[in-house]
């Protein structure tokens, strides 16, 4: 792994009396995208502040490089922000607002001018130098908010929700070209959002944040395949979460039934949360289930069937491709790799089946739709 180029030690930080940020640590590589990831107010975006200079740490240490920083205003950082809120100059044309920075900074003119040429190409704005930002389209306001950021060559970029105010297609878009730049540039990205499936698609390395604390820092393939705790399971994707206990290594006991898994290192009898991908469970036929329930919904979702089965009174979500119909009676079958087992926690007991799903529940949840600006109160 690249050298540590941002390191946070026992980070606390509180406001009006109450604590946003509780002791945390944090290492961040060189060259690394790191996501950090989390519901509104749990401390993302004040942790990304601190990182920047805006907020001042109540205790702990903000290091760079090894040298603390703690004192160093933001515009002495070899740091650069992009807020959702873009902020661009809106009587200056796009080729002005990226030689903004470099202006000040006294740069010979023919120096910004290659400079800036080769930030346009780079975020895809050729052609653009002369219009100014509100005739532009949101995804275009964003990319010059970008480079104008990138052309002082900041060791790190922090970006604060950017995406938020772009329609799905063109956050899709934009994800795959921040990933693209990311590698082009070699400069660190620290990117904050809620939504999982963007922190899943462009990380290296994902962190997920709540109620203050981290909860769970790894690859994306870690954080979706073994979550910590019920926290981190259900925010990342769909889950079922069952009480189970651990009967010995290997050997769990849920839903009423004994099952093979591959988990060891538990007490004996152990309470545990049980953790089943509803992609991972496979519909067969009554009589080969190991477990067996009814099916109270199916929902076409375009390449599978999301389906929610009735097992002792449990709602189990599952996804397939075979179509199954509506109050069928079905068997479940559950290999041992689909059986994730995770130690109780503070979260245990907090999500419970899929009893009150629905689409349109799901919809009201979405933190993304309506406003943003619970995020800036955190």
């Amino acid at each position: 792994m690249n050298n540590k180029l941002i390191e946070l030690r026992s980070i606390s930080k509180s406001f009006d009396g109450e604590q946003i940020l509780c002791a945390i640590d944090l290492d961040i590589h060189d060259k690394e995208f790191v996501t950090l990831l989390g519901p509104s107010g749990c401390g993302k975006t004040t942790t990304l502040r601190i990182i920047g200079g805006f907020e001042t740490p109540d205790m702990g240490d903000v290091l760079f490089d090894g040298v603390r920083i703690n004192d160093i205003p933001p515009h002495k950082r070899q740091v650069n922000t992009v807020f959702q809120k873009y902020a661009l100059f809106p009587h200056l044309n796009v080729y002005d607002n990226v030689a903004f920075g470099l202006r000040l900074q006294k740069v010979p003119e023919d120096e910004i001018r290659e400079r800036v040429r080769e930030m346009l190409v780079m975020t895809g704005l050729k052609g653009f130098e002369a219009r100014k930002p509100t005739t532009l389209s949101g995804g275009q306001q964003q990319r010059v908010a970008i480079a104008r950021a990138l052309i002082n060559r900041p060791r790190v970029l922090l970006l604060d929700e950017p995406l938020g105010a772009l329609d799905l297609k063109l956050r899709k878009d934009m994800q795959n070209e921040l990933k693209r730049i990311q590698k082009a540039t070699g400069i660190t990205f620290v990117y904050v959002t809620h939504d999982q499936e963007e922190a899943l698609s462009m990380s290296d390395t994902v962190v997920v944040m709540a109620d203050g604390k981290i909860q769970q820092i790894g690859t994306p393939t870690d954080i979706y395949n073994e979550p910590v705790n019920a926290f981190v399971a259900d925010f990342i994707g769909e889950s079922n979460i069952l009480d189970g206990v651990m009967l010995s290594d290997k050997k769990a006991r849920f839903a009423g039934q004994v099952f093979d898994c591959l988990d060891g290192g538990f007490a004996e009898n152990e309470p545990v949360d049980i953790v089943i991908r509803p992609e991972d469970v496979d519909v067969v036929a009554p009589e080969k289930g190991m477990l067996v329930g009814d099916v109270s919904s199916v929902t076409f979702k375009g390449d599978y069937y999301e389906i929610i089965v009735d097992i002792k009174g449990f709602k189990w979500m599952i996804e397939t491709s075979d179509y199954v119909a509506p109050a069928a009676r079905i068997g479940l079958y559950i290999e041992p790799d689909a059986i994730h087992v995770m130690k109780k926690s503070e979260y245990s007991g907090k999500f419970g089946d899929y009893s009150t799903f629905s689409e349109e529940m799901e919809h009201l949840s979405d933190p993304t739709i309506g406003t943003e600006e619970e995020d800036d109160a955190e």
